[in-house]
């Protein structure tokens, strides 16, 4: 085995949306970054496991200053929960997005476009097959279209998949429960779209003692708006593991069984399967390796939070990791992704597992419909849905204090001291972290002066906004609000530098002491 004379600070494995993500967080700092992955090509357009993305998601991409990438894409503003007949409102949040609907063939081309514009390495066809790490560094071992060779790097993450090689590699527990379910998945053309079993609204969506079948249109390219999908689960399918597509004869026989639709004129264009396993890494870092992801989570696609999940993790992880990388990381910074995130993901699995169990079958489950159905259709429990579904509600601990801390800061509108306007977004486009000084206030920027290498102090105005009454706030890389400061009350000093000493290490003329 020969070995491969670079030593990359970070080897990123998996190229899906999560580890591209991560790859261009990696850069933005200013990391070298080589990516593998055991595919030789991308993902086919026409294979879109995702079929969108939620608010949280469309947020980070505007403050990173790509989302203009992904214009012609079709919004929404309706989600659901366990498919029942009340929508949730999206629409209702606070946030400017709401639903992008696009498949993940072109997340991942726009993402791999911008990691790679921004100097990332992506290897395809390049395999992880043995890994070894000690106190400097991790060794993997690699079959690359040339032959097998051990890569050494600082650090490792897993963003391969919920098969992960990386985790399997590591030993790390992954707890959970394996699929009791197979759900097929059929991507076709040619459908009549009068069939009264697609009428339901706000989903076409077929329940029955045999199974259930959700029906949807999915936008593959501008060309191809007549695709649907249909999902059919038929209760009297056992669970398969690592079973390859099912055939299309398959997929028609679970509809008409299921729901009365025969689908044998249709034209497939993408047949797939998943199951419900519900697993989740007791740890997501193990000394130098990290997952990140399905690697790190794997749970029902119910509810479409999977791939904002992961690409979530890896902006979490990004900067951290970064910042670890390069040595200027504060003790304990590069545990709290771990830390930050699983609990995230512990709620999303726990979301995914009660839909589960509110499309399974039964009268005791057609009762709890109802009931649960009848709840959702208040407003306090649609928002909150609304809020868990799309990430936008998802608050770190970082402490007691304002409300704010610990939230993403949101969307609204600044005023730069010359008059001009811009979008809160903007502000991290660059990936560093933000003294955001709201009260002109030229201490602030006296106090973050050690940290200048780091964090930009920007002052500006936003009137009427929940940043009222808010004479500075410190964001994270990641968006997410470190500390504020209320506005007609002396600076404390003290506070906003333990904040910047937390999040960002000693301060410049502090280094080395």
């Amino acid at each position: 085995m020969t070995t491969n004379p670079t030593r990359p600070p970070v080897v990123v494995c998996g190229a899906g949306p999560t580890g591209l993500m991560l790859a261009a967080e990696l850069r933005l700092a200013g990391v070298e970054v080589v990516v593998l992955e055991q595919r030789q090509r991308p993902t086919d357009e026409r294979e879109s496991r995702a079929p969108g993305v939620y608010a949280r998601t469309i947020e980070i991409w505007e403050q990173r200053g790509i989302l203009d990438r992904f214009t012609g894409s079709r919004t929404g503003r309706y989600s659901h929960f366990a498919l029942l007949p009340v929508p949730i409102d999206l629409g209702r949040l606070d946030s400017p997005h709401a639903v992008l609907l696009l498949p993940q063939a072109r997340i991942e081309r726009v993402l791999a476009d911008w990691a790679l514009e921004l100097g990332a390495t992506v290897r395809r066809g390049h395999r992880v097959t043995g890994l070894r790490q000690d106190a400097d560094g991790v060794e993997l071992e690699v079959a690359g279209p040339d032959g097998p060779y051990a890569l050494r790097a600082s650090y490792a993450v897993g963003c391969d998949g919920g098969r992960s090689t990386v985790r399997a590699l590591t030993g790390v527990d992954f707890p959970g429960t394996d699929a009791t379910a197979d759900v097929l998945l059929a991507d076709v053309s040619g459908v009549d779209r009068s069939l009264p079993q697609l009428q339901s609204r706000p989903f076409p969506f077929v329940r029955g003692e045999r199974g259930w079948l959700a029906a949807s249109v999915v936008t593959v390219s501008a060309a191809d708006e007549d695709v649907m999908r249909f999902i059919v689960s038929d209760f009297s399918r056992p669970a398969v593991r690592r079973a390859g597509p099912p055939e299309f004869e398959e997929v028609c026989e679970a509809a008409a069984a299921v729901a009365g639709i025969d689908l044998s004129k249709a034209r497939p264009q993408w047949l797939s399967r998943f199951g419900n396993t519900t697993r989740q890494a007791a740890r997501y870092r193990i000394g130098r390796v990290l997952l990140a992801g399905d690697a790190a989570h794997v749970h029902p696609p119910f509810g479409g939070q999977g791939l904002n999940l992961g690409l979530q993790d890896a902006v979490n992880l990004g900067w951290k990791l970064a910042a670890e990388v390069t040595g200027r990381a504060p003790a304990d910074l590069l545990d709290s992704y771990g830390s930050e995130r699983h609990p995230v993901a512990a709620r999303v699995l726990l979301n995914t597992r009660a839909q589960n169990v509110l499309m399974t079958r039964g009268a005791d489950i057609d009762a709890l419909r109802t009931v649960v159905a009848e709840a959702l259709e208040t407003t306090e429990a649609n928002d909150r849905m609304a809020g868990e579904l799309s990430a936008v509600d998802v608050r770190y601990d970082l402490g007691d204090g304002h409300p704010l801390v610990g939230m993403r800061m949101p969307h609204r509108e600044l005023t730069a001291p010359d008059g001009s306007r811009y979008g809160s977004p903007r502000l991290l486009e660059s990936g560093r972290g933000v003294l955001l000084d709201l009260a002109g206030d030229p201490e602030l920027k006296a106090v973050a002066d050690g940290w200048s290498d780091r964090v930009d102090t920007v002052t500006a105005s936003a009137p009427a906004t929940p940043a009222d009454g808010l004479a500075a706030v410190l964001l994270r890389p990641d968006g997410h609000v470190a500390w504020v400061a209320p506005r007609g009350r002396p600076l404390d000093r003290s506070a906003l530098e333990a904040s910047l000493g937390r999040w960002f290490g000693a301060a410049a003329a502090d280094a080395g002491r």
